[in-house]
């Protein structure tokens, strides 16, 4: 138990995740970019990375908003990525690395000591492979996978238990897929992550309706993912109804996300949890979308545009545009809709 509660304050459980050999802070800077102030202190080692809370002798940690400044002066660290308007805060056992992205430079330098995990390439013998299949050289299938007719897994490849990999559908090399994944209908790229649980290819929500009831629309169409492309868990992604849908390069997609059938996303988007965006609409590359946002379908949203967490999109957004509210209208529009929500409040309370 004591172990347990001593590990409770560390950032990396080492049952779960494995740490690389000690950095010097000298490599460090090199590593990340960033600068440092002092060259006799490079080569002070660094152990581990750490919150700047929990951070001891030996670690490294970062701060990057000013709220959280108060704890630089009590930290242990050894070293901190920080802006330069912090110094005045360090205390002398702490070496500075001065960057304009620290938070950013902490991710790096976190994936340097903790890369992602990798298991000894084997076909698992309760695993289920067609023998039409193509299965590239270091690949790894874990039990209970299925594997269908012509599919073609790439070289290095990680299929996690229990997923399906419908007939037909190819994966790029070094793309790792969770535990209960399905997928159908799709061309997957290179370097991608599909986390467990996630359905892609399945048949999109078209159909007409008569007298007589619901007509279904013949789903024609695929799922085309880019390279690079992180897809969380428990997200759906429904294949074309003629024209395909595809998701770009380097575009991060978060848990329970649902894009409909004949969507296009462009390259280097984020688009957060329980985000809803329906049949047709095309999204630009860098744009950002908060999450419980939902799309109406058909719309044309340009490149590099912001959209706040939990607004509804029901018309065609130009290239930069940063939006928030149900109906979403422009950022500064919305914070004054606020506000005067807010004031009506408080008359109507003045008032009581």
């Amino acid at each position: 138990m004591k172990w347990l509660k001593d590990q409770s304050k560390r950032m990396a459980d080492p049952r779960f995740f494995k740490k690389r050999k000690p950095l010097s802070v000298g490599e460090i800077a090199v590593l990340t970019g960033a600068k440092l102030r002092d060259s006799s202190m490079g080569s002070v080692m660094i152990s581990d990375v750490a919150s700047i809370s929990t951070a001891k002798e030996g670690e490294i940690s970062f701060v990057e908003n000013r709220r959280y400044a108060s704890q630089i002066t009590s930290s242990e660290a050894s070293a901190c990525f920080l802006t330069e308007d912090l110094l005045s805060r360090l205390p002398a056992h702490m070496i500075p690395l001065l960057t304009k992205f620290p938070r950013r430079d902490f991710a790096k330098l976190s994936q340097l000591f903790y890369q992602k995990e990798s298991k000894t390439p084997k076909i698992s013998s309760k695993s289920v492979v067609s023998k039409t299949c193509v299965i590239g050289e270091g690949c790894r299938i874990d039990p209970g996978v299925i594997v269908g007719e012509f599919c073609e897994i790439g070289k290095d490849c990680w299929i996690g238990s229990n997923t399906v990999i419908d007939d037909g559908v190819k994966i790029g090399d070094r793309t790792r897929i969770g535990a209960s994944v399905s997928i159908s209908h799709s061309k997957v790229g290179a370097d991608c992550f599909i986390y467990p649980g996630v359905r892609i290819g399945q048949p999109g929500f078209g159909f007409e309706v008569d007298a007589a009831g619901p007509i279904e629309m013949p789903q024609l169409g695929r799922v085309i993912i880019g390279d690079n492309v992180e897809i969380g868990a428990n997200t759906t992604i429904d294949r074309g109804a003629g024209p395909d849908t595809e998701i770009g390069d380097f575009t991060r997609i978060d848990n329970l996300v649902q894009i409909g059938h004949n969507v296009k996303i462009g390259k280097g988007c984020i688009i957060v949890a329980q985000v809803g965006i329906s049949g047709s609409t095309q999204i630009g590359d860098q744009s950002i979308i908060g999450g419980q946002t939902g799309l109406a379908g058909h719309l044309r949203i340009g490149k590099q545009v912001k959209i706040a967490a939990q607004s509804g999109v029901t018309r065609n957004l130009n290239d930069g545009s940063i939006v928030g509210g149900a109906p979403a209208v422009p950022i500064g529009d919305f914070r004054r809709q606020v506000a005067s929500i807010k004031s009506l409040g408080r008359r109507h309370v003045r008032r009581e």
